[in-house]
């Protein structure tokens, strides 16, 4: 039986913040694998333009490429329509029944699950591993939120000992619409093939 992390994402551009979170996971929980996996059409991006599929891919495998244990995985992308968590799990449960899935959240996630498709199914479909920092936002602590969602969903929920990098793909984009340098932020074959592709140049609304 086989240990698999699924970090799932838009990855419009992938960072060096998804890739250290899912470096803690594989190092502290000891996964065989961590599987990126760039969303299809995600159904909460509807109001923004979101890079197609084809080239979000692109840039994901290039930056797991290197990395020992990670892989990058076309499984929702290659389906149609929406694509949501809850579904992408169950559907990899039925065609990998011989893994156990670990989905790793950042902080964020683990306030805002319950709004999400049907958090119960995504909750009972794997163990959640959440990076372990605050979230601003919050209304109570992770202890208490982690307290409240596993005796509710009976789930499986576990922090993930690493800082979060505070970088989003949002704040990427408006950099390089901004003629700004991302390369700190981001693999060199990422940044390369950004800029080969003249990618996220004009500024979002």
């Amino acid at each position: 039986m086989s240990k698999i992390g699924i970090m799932g994402g838009t990855f419009d551009p992938i960072h060096n913040g998804h890739l250290m979170l899912g470096d803690q996971a594989y190092r502290e929980y000891g996964l065989n694998q961590v599987w990126y996996m760039p969303s299809g059409t995600p159904p909460h991006k509807r109001n923004h333009h979101v890079t197609e599929g084809a080239m979000r891919l692109a840039m994901t495998e290039l930056a797991v490429k290197e990395h020992e244990g990670f892989l990058c995985s076309d499984f929702e992308i290659s389906r149609n329509g929406n694509t949501y968590t809850a579904q992408t799990l169950g559907l990899l449960r039925e065609e990998y029944p011989e893994h156990t899935f670990y989905f790793i959240i950042g902080a964020d996630s683990l306030y805002e699950i319950e709004s999400w498709y049907e958090p119960a199914r995504v909750l009972a479909q794997a163990v959640i591993l959440v990076a372990g920092r605050e979230y601003d936002k919050a209304n109570r602590s992770m202890d208490s939120q982690i307290a409240h969602l596993s005796s509710l969903y009976d789930s499986d929920i576990r922090i993930l000992h690493c800082e979060e990098m505070d970088i989003s793909s949002a704040q990427l984009r408006q950099m390089i619409a901004n003629g700004q340098s991302i390369e700190a932020f981001v693999p060199q074959k990422v940044a390369d093939y950004i800029q080969a592709h003249g990618l996220y140049q004009e500024a979002e609304a």
